[in-house]
């Protein structure tokens, strides 16, 4: 492969965390690059109203406000290259990243490839995304005020949104297709104990209902996996709950993952278990994954990567004289 690129620093991923990151460090002198991926802007780009990133009184669309993050980054000297890579190797410095298109070599390397909430895969799920269908109540749920919605799955993530969603509806239902739930016990009794809740056993989604004109969610088509009984859930908005998987496939065996697949990094840092390699963003935050909070721990990544590169250079000067 001839087609090689050699960077200071690379930052993979351009959603908000990568974004952010880029233009922290193009503001340092380092001359990033960010290789975007197979989705460029990351989840922000299926993502239609944004309502709660600050600086902004009226409803912005994902995508724009990628586009304006891409600018700037662009604008204070990031360069953007659009490539997929299938191969990293971080045991040696400088780090190297094949792709499809070339080969590129980094003095430090920010991971920012983000994680992929996980659907049911029905259609008419796939259809209604936007309409009703979200996988994240704390991004959508203030679009639901007044409205009956329901909340699909019976982990940590689906107790979390289901009582969430009690700060803006009084008629939420918990959809779980087994009798009992994996949350942990303290969430569970948090649950229970809320009169606003109602919880369906046993019970599967077989089909999103939509109606109307524009057409939206009206309702969920509902099957009890004990009895095969179809019975319909009249609801306005239905949050998958299901989990998220991480984009990490390509450093499995390389840097450190917790048990969910998610990049490790030290605490109060964007640090991985590899010196010079730095993770922000969904792929080391399983807990909050918000655009505005993966913007900040890109931030923390820049600054994190422009310290490591200074000393670094700082070393070697010294080893010279």
């Amino acid at each position: 492969m001839s087609n090689i690129l050699s960077s200071r620093l690379i930052i993979l991923g351009s959603g908000p965390a990568g974004l952010t990151a880029a233009i922290y460090a193009a503001r340092a002198g380092l001359s990033p690059v960010v290789i975007q991926g197979i989705q460029p802007g990351g989840q922000l780009t299926t993502t239609t109203d944004v309502e709660n990133y600050p600086g902004f009184r009226e409803v912005i669309q994902g995508p724009w406000l990628v586009e304006e993050m891409q600018a700037q980054a662009e604008h204070v000297g990031t360069k953007m290259v659009w490539d997929h890579i299938n191969e990293v190797d971080v045991s040696r410095r400088p780090f190297v990243l094949k792709g499809d298109s070339g080969e590129y070599h980094a003095d430090a390397l920010v991971i920012a490839t983000g994680a992929q909430a996980k659907w049911l895969g029905l259609p008419s799920e796939e259809h209604m995304k936007g309409r009703g269908a979200s996988a994240c109540a704390t991004c959508d749920g203030f679009f639901y005020r007044g409205k009956k919605v329901a909340v699909i799955g019976g982990g940590n993530t689906a107790v979390e949104e289901a009582l969430y969603l009690t700060n803006h509806s009084h008629d939420v239902t918990l959809i779980h297709r087994r009798d009992s739930l994996r949350a942990e016990k303290i969430l569970q009794e948090r649950l229970f104990a809320h009169p606003g809740i109602t919880l369906m056993w046993d019970s599967e989604v077989v089909e999103f209902v939509g109606g109307g004109q524009p057409e939206a969610l009206v309702g969920l088509d509902v099957r009890n996996v004990k009895t095969g009984e179809v019975s319909r859930l009249e609801v306005e908005g239905a949050f998958v709950a299901i989990g998220h998987h991480p984009a990490t496939e390509l450093f499995a065996g390389k840097l450190a993952l917790d048990e969910d697949g998610y990049l490790k990094v030290e605490t109060g840092s964007t640090r991985t278990s590899v010196p010079g390699v730095f993770a922000c963003g969904d792929v080391m935050d399983k807990i909050y994954r918000q655009a505005v909070t993966a913007a900040g721990t890109g931030c923390m990544a820049a600054l994190d990567a422009e310290r490591f590169l200074a000393e670094v250079e700082f070393e070697a000067l010294e080893a010279a004289e």
